[in-house]
């Protein structure tokens, strides 16, 4: 955790932004796979943390705004949970280090929450992603499940988004932590890829990098020689000569804030020809977003600098025609970049992604509609203090290819027998983490293998 007082000014902060009623925040409880003593590992709710800072199952945090009062409600350990589990810290240790002295059971809730709402005062809560949490919700305030995401508080949203989306420097420096080691995680993979090894062994090689480290993975691996895909988390592949693999992989500090990368590289020691030429275009559309970055520039424009980099790229290539900013406007260029160029990352590494991305990623305005353009999660302007991904990349994807072709679509800017000599070819991405200051912006984190003399010398065993 960090220092109390940081919570404190956390909470004081929510408490100001909202002028009166109750804060409901719950926690989240540990799931269970098949039975209940079998769960699946424990994550607590990111706004809980940032919050609170209990990293601990099944309690509820309570900001009284008006009375200036903060609660933790939750259960000791039982001498049978003890027995199984070791001694354990009570409720009211743990709520201590976040700078709060008023604990209750958590029986005593309901009866908290139905007096307030006798009293006709407003509690404000989140829209929540669990079930269970759904059903803790409807029995606290007598809501079905379906009025939960209506009833949820806009005025609460946005105040949490407009705290956690400015990151302070001790949250840098957990960022670090995490983008550090998967950096760590990345280069064990290319030192590892060879022909005959499966996808699920080199997926292996990298949890092994986060839990020796005891630490935690910030989202499912992505380890595949079907880099075309872009969430891919099938893992049974044999990998050949000639394939590129594709690792999208993050680690998570202890405090769980998370790092996101991606890295492509050959199976073998070196890019053929065909993989280097496009694999510099990708690095090429890299390079221009990260140039764009500065504050005060609106996200889609980097997202834009990008995708145009990537039309330049593939009219050189035979691959497109026409206008470039015709094609980026009508949306030609989603054949080779279905996605965004990036998100905001955090204590999440989509950051916040369950309170809504019209409003983490867009302040509220409304996304577009068109295909590639509606996948990106994040376009208002940046500020100092935002951590987000740069990770646009190009992808050769058969299905899409041969739709878009099928019903003759955008035969004014895509070369569709050029293209079609690329169908098997795959998908590249390279991602790296970055914030922006006050005069500029930087990468987050240590430098990860990225050109293609720095890849080719680790896949060679320099």
């Amino acid at each position: 955790m960090f220092s109390k007082e940081t919570y404190i000014q956390r909470r004081l902060t929510l408490a100001k932004k909202l002028g009166s009623g109750i804060v409901l925040l719950p926690g989240n409880d540990e799931s269970p796979m098949n039975y209940a003593d079998n769960g699946y590992h424990f994550r607590q709710d990111s706004t809980f943390l940032y919050f609170f800072g209990v990293d601990f199952p099944s309690i509820v945090g309570i900001i009284d705004v008006d009375n200036q009062r903060q609660i933790i409600f939750g259960d000791d350990y039982t001498i049978d949970d003890i027995v199984w589990m070791g001694p354990q810290p009570t409720i009211a240790d743990r709520a201590q280090e976040a700078g709060i002295i008023e604990t209750r059971p958590l029986s005593k809730l309901h009866d908290f929450l139905t007096d307030a709402q006798k009293r006709g005062r407003d509690i404000h809560f989140l829209a929540p992603y669990r079930a269970e949490t759904k059903l803790k919700l409807q029995s606290w305030l007598g809501l079905h499940p379906d009025e939960l995401a209506a009833k949820a508080s806009l005025p609460l949203t946005k105040a949490v988004i407009s705290q956690r989306e400015i990151k302070t420097a001790e949250e840098i420096a957990e960022i670090e932590k995490g983008v550090n080691l998967s950096v760590d995680m990345h280069v064990a993979a290319m030192q590892m890829v060879r022909p005959g090894l499966t996808e699920a062994q080199v997926a292996a090689r990298v949890y092994e990098v986060a839990l020796a480290a005891d630490c935690e993975l910030s989202f499912p691996i992505i380890a595949t020689k079907n880099g075309q895909t872009l969430h891919n988390h099938y893992h049974g592949n044999v990998l050949k000569s000639g394939d590129l693999f594709l690792l999208d992989a993050g680690g998570e500090s202890k405090m769980h804030y998370a790092g996101d990368l991606s890295s492509t590289f050959p199976v073998d020691t070196t890019f053929t020809a065909q993989q280097k030429l496009v694999y510099e275009m990708s690095l090429k559309a890299y390079d221009a977003a990260v140039a764009t970055l500065a504050p005060g520039v609106p996200f889609r424009e980097v997202h834009f600098a990008a995708c145009r980099s990537i039309v330049l790229s593939m009219q050189e290539l035979g691959l497109m025609k026409g206008d470039v900013e015709e094609a980026l406007k009508a949306g030609a260029h989603a054949l080779f970049m279905p996605c965004g160029t990036g998100h905001m990352m955090g204590l999440d590494v989509h950051d916040m992604e369950n309170l809504g991305e019209v409003w983490v990623g867009y302040d509220g305005e409304q996304k577009s509609t068109q295909f590639g353009l509606k996948s990106l999660r994040f376009a208002k302007p940046l500020r100092p203090g935002h951590v987000f991904t740069i990770e646009p990349g190009i992808y050769f994807i058969p299905e899409l290819m041969d739709k878009w072709q099928s019903e003759g679509l955008f035969n004014e800017f895509v070369n569709w027998s050029e293209v079609q000599k690329f169908r098997s070819f795959g998908g590249i991405r390279n991602e790296e983490d970055y914030m922006i200051t006050e005069t500029g912006a930087c990468r987050v984190g240590k430098h990860k293998p990225m050109r293609v003399d720095e890849v080719e010398a680790i896949r060679k065993g320099n």
